[in-house]
């Protein structure tokens, strides 16, 4: 049986994350805020500033507990996992999990990562009922900048993102083209569209200045292509993962592909991605009884 770990990204963010984990793990939580320059206990726990939802503060954060979270499943006898994914900044995470970069180098490339992905403003929405063709006719897209696809999650759930006004605009023709839901994501910037291309191009530099990057363990699954990540390819993909859209559906297909029977676990218990594995499962199922004669 094969065994999928999945790791959140931005949005899965709230306070209290990490209670039970900082105690449990206090060198790397204190190598984490000696990076960062302060308080991450403080953040997470109360964000007196009201700052945990901001990128910048976001993305450490997400990045610190889900690595605190993987390393108490592996105290308490998880599963190994035979294929990581991570969404988004989760990415960043699969790739510690299977040995490619250290705890300390993919928390500092994230602090980058995140105030240059912080400088553009915009928002996200996640639309949720219809696939990605419907969404480009209604659309009309890909066209000028404005909006674009940045994350295909699930056979009927696509995210878009831009300005917030055109996202605002755009809310009516997507619910009478069949929208189920059009709801907005806790970020606050158009990330992995072109409108990050000036942002990416800049983080490549800081991925070239990274002096050795491992083969993973086990494969890690890339953002960018849907394929397992090679050592290679690791910065281009990272650096287009900025700008590119999230294939998270192909990713979850191309496991599910291999091994129709894989079991997939969230790492911090949530379920935001195991939802989106179930929908993808779904079509795929129905596709194969189709199939049958």
């Amino acid at each position: 049986m094969t065994v999928a770990l999945l790791f959140p990204g931005q949005g899965t963010q709230h306070i209290g994350m990490g209670r039970d984990l900082f105690a449990a793990f206090p060198d790397l939580t204190e190598l984490a805020e000696d990076i960062l320059g302060y308080s991450l206990r403080r953040l997470c726990l109360e964000d007196p500033d009201g700052v945990l939802g901001h990128t910048r503060f976001t993305q450490p954060a997400v990045y610190t507990v889900n690595a605190l979270a993987h390393r108490r499943r592996t105290l308490d006898g998880g599963a190994a996992a035979d294929v990581l994914l991570g969404h988004s900044l989760g990415e960043y995470n699969a790739l510690e999990a299977a040995g490619v970069l250290d705890f300390g180098t993919g928390l500092r490339l994230v602090v980058e990562r995140a105030r240059l992905m912080d400088a553009t403003p915009g928002g996200m929405v996640a639309v949720s009922g219809i696939d990605s063709g419907a969404i480009e006719e209604t659309l009309g897209l890909p066209g000028p900048p404005g909006l674009h696809i940045a994350a295909l999650n699930a056979p009927h759930q696509v995210v878009l993102a831009g300005p917030e006004e055109a996202l605002r605009q755009a809310v009516p023709g997507l619910r009478e083209a069949g929208a189920r839901a059009v709801t907005p994501l806790k970020v606050s910037g158009p990330f992995h569209t072109p409108h990050l291309t000036e942002a990416a191009e800049e983080f490549a530099a800081t991925l070239m200045a990274v002096p050795r990057w491992h083969t993973p363990s086990v494969p890690v699954i890339a953002n960018h292509t849907a394929l397992p990540h090679a050592v290679p390819r690791i910065v281009t993909d990272l650096t287009r993962q900025i700008d590119h859209p999230v294939l998270w559906a192909p990713s979850v297909e191309g496991v599910l592909d291999r091994d129709p029977d894989t079991t997939f676990i969230e790492i911090r218990g949530g379920t935001t991605l195991l939802s989106l594995v179930r929908q993808t499962r779904r079509r795929l199922r129905q596709g194969r009884l189709a199939a049958r004669p």
